[in-house]
């Protein structure tokens, strides 16, 4: 009998070994001769050494030919070998599905779409909470059936919502939390704890146009480039380390309104894919840049 596992919509589930190191020659033999030794199939491998940072990265998609045998044969011979590599690896079972916490303020498009392929299963993720500094939002919530919680936000009561943000993603034991046009700067505190396990949205427009109505603003200079921009949070507003973009053409025929609705489309599809190839362990972070193996 296979040990394969198949979804609904035909695409068979992989468990995927993903591993950081310093360059050092050997690095992909290690991988690659270890799970065949153990009787692991490699049916798609990604790898990449960063000459400007002198670090190695590799993604593999591998079956076990013997099930648990093989998985536990690997496990314990690549222990043995990785660390002379001084290799840091981790192995996510097919089926993986990772707990988002999803922050929101009153646009709801990201969150809809999100909450689409949260439903459908094209994403492989658990939403068990939804937070907002505004209450508009909780309808969708409840259809999901979803725990919505409200924490409206002042500036003099900006960290104590943040402190209640930081226990909700710990009581619903979130492995990331997706900003999902949420319409408030995190403090630097909260900023530096969500390093790397968060993901922001906003417009791309060129040039760039800050405060209210961008798309407005864009218009007036007569733009020809609306786009989006889905990165890691860091103690940098808007500027942590970029997963994905997207961007479309628009010309004089376009109206605002015509260019909000193409950028918040572009907005959810950008975000979207941003959340996949993270939770397929397809991005890796090297400083304030990232490796990212699209599909």
């Amino acid at each position: 009998m296979s040990n394969s596992v198949v979804t609904n919509k035909g695409k068979e589930k992989l468990w995927i070994l993903t591993a950081q190191c310093p360059s050092r020659l050997g690095t992909v033999d290690v991988v690659t001769r270890t799970l065949a030794e153990t009787e692991n199939y490699i049916v798609a491998m990604n790898s990449f050494d960063d000459r400007a940072t002198e670090s190695f990265c590799i993604r593999v998609e591998f079956r076990p030919l013997s099930g648990d045998t093989s998985l536990q044969r690997f496990r314990d011979l690549f222990a043995e070998r990785t660390p002379q590599f001084e290799m840091n690896w981790e192995l996510t079972e097919p089926g993986h599905k990772t707990r988002v916490a999803v922050m929101v303020s009153k646009y709801d498009h990201c969150l809809n779409d999100l909450l689409y392929r949260y439903r459908t299963g094209e994403l492989a993720i658990d939403i068990p909470v939804i937070i907002s500094n505004h209450p508009d939002l909780k309808h969708l919530a409840d259809w999901h059936g979803i725990p919505y919680h409200h924490l409206p936000i002042t500036p003099d009561t900006k960290a104590e919502q943040e402190a209640e943000v930081w226990k909700l993603i710990n009581e619903y034991d979130c492995e990331l939390v997706i900003l999902a046009r949420y319409m408030q700067v995190l403090s630097s505190d909260l900023s530096k704890k969500l390093d790397g396990w968060a993901i922001n949205i906003h417009h791309s427009l060129l040039p760039g146009f800050k405060g209210a109505k961008p798309y407005h603003q864009a218009w007036d200079k007569g733009v020809k480039l609306v786009g989006a921009t889905a990165h890691y949070v860091n103690d940098d507003l808007d500027e942590g380390p970029i997963i994905t973009q997207g961007v479309q053409a628009v010309d004089h025929n376009h109206y605002p309104e015509d260019l909000v609705a193409k950028g918040q489309d572009i907005e959810s599809q950008t975000l979207a894919r941003a959340i996949r190839y993270h939770t397929e362990k397809r991005v890796f972070l090297h400083g304030n840049r990232t490796v990212v193996f699209s599909d």
